[in-house]
């Protein structure tokens, strides 16, 4: 049955070890254990989703899976497109980013061992390397495939990496999708190098990661938003020059301003229909633009002319392979980079995260803490 009201805090407040030892006697007991987590259900006014909050029995992994307590999630653009949808299957668990802490293995596991720290990928375990398998996406965490707004997470262990050792587990949670999109962007899809301008749209999870991995690859970060304070706190972690975008309409004249007239070498395109044009106006020869988001929405055109005339080349691609992820949490400990987290929510207030997340000023990624 799934609960509609909000449930308190210290109803289920755990203690470290007596959690773990609870989660190992329920993986050897044939006593039922529960857990919570949270599903989309449809909203009491009729339109679009809500989530609500259900118990549903610990299960213990089978051959090649492993249990996880999960400790953190986050969100992403995707996710508001669930909320809006259609809510026909009640079963779905949201969100696609989580880490948290191998609690159980099942028999053949050799990847990870209890105590393990780990992180989930995107694709599960139908996307490990090369290219995209045409038969993932039905793998996708959060919709179709199981999302990690759980207490207990039980997968294949082929669906996850470790957690970086100078990330907390709500840092970590960030770096499914937006972090592996930007890095996949910048370092696969293209070829970023030392003195490259990027042109980074807004400051949300991928732009924000895109700011620090091109900062810290030696790369020239122009950023645009509509909030003077965050172009300020851009700056502060690497951007070269920052555009408001609302004072400036045509914010593409003062890109190319700031790139001296040569124009940008990537774009990580987040706005879709309304920004691509205005983007395509500012690159460099040889560049790249990576087709990522529609905030502004989807369709319109890619100008072929604007691209031949500057030998530039677009890509549309979804996030990465778990060996691109690997590759992504390398980079991350060469550079001991923190991903840009603005606020945390408890596992009971998931309702008022979902929230704040469509409606709420925010830079970078919002987390719900389990």
């Amino acid at each position: 049955m799934v609960v509609m009201h909000r449930i308190s805090t210290s109803d289920f407040r755990f203690a470290g070890p007596l959690l773990a030892a609870l989660f190992a006697t329920a993986a050897a007991s044939t006593q039922a254990q529960t857990v919570r987590e949270w599903r989309y259900v449809p909203s009491p006014n009729g339109d679009g989703c809500t989530i609500g909050l259900t118990e549903v029995p610990i299960r213990a992994p089978e051959p090649g899976e492993i249990q996880i307590r999960m400790r953190a999630s986050s969100f992403n653009g995707r996710d508001r497109y669930r909320l809006a949808g259609s809510c026909e299957d009640r079963s779905q668990v949201p969100l696609s980013d989580g880490a948290g802490e191998v609690t159980a293995v099942g028999a053949g596991v050799t990847r990870f061992e209890v105590g393990d720290r780990v992180v989930s990928t995107f694709f599960a375990e139908a996307w490990i390397d090369g290219n995209q398998p045409p038969d993932a996406n039905p793998f996708r965490r959060g919709g179709p495939g199981p999302g990690v707004l759980t207490e207990v997470f039980v997968g294949d262990a082929d669906g996850f990496v470790m957690v970086p050792e100078h990330l907390t587990y709500e840092e970590a949670s960030t770096l499914t999708t937006a972090g592996l999109t930007a890095y996949t962007a910048l370092f696969k899809y293209a070829d970023m190098q030392p003195n490259d301008f990027v042109l980074l749209q807004g400051t949300g999870g991928v732009s924000s990661f895109g700011l620090l991995f091109a900062a810290a690859a030696g790369g020239r970060p122009i950023i645009t938003s509509s909030s003077d304070e965050k172009l300020a706190r851009a700056e502060q972690l690497g951007a070269v020059g920052t555009v408001n975008y609302r004072r400036n309409p045509e914010w593409q004249v003062q890109v190319l301003e700031l790139t001296g007239g040569v124009g940008v070498m990537h774009v990580l395109e987040i706005g879709g229909r309304d920004t691509l044009p205005r983007a395509l106006q500012v690159l460099d020869y040889g560049a790249h633009v990576a087709l990522i988001g529609g905030l502004t929405g989807f369709g319109g055109e890619v100008p072929f002319f604007a691209l031949f005339d500057k030998n530039a080349s677009v890509t549309g691609f979804q996030v990465g392979s778990r060996a691109d992820f690997e590759a992504m949490n390398r980079f991350l400990v060469g550079h001991q980079i923190h991903p840009v987290v603005d606020r945390v929510f408890e596992f009971e207030d998931a309702v008022e995260a979902f929230d704040f997340f469509e409606n709420g000023d925010f830079m970078g990624k919002v987390v719900v803490r389990h």
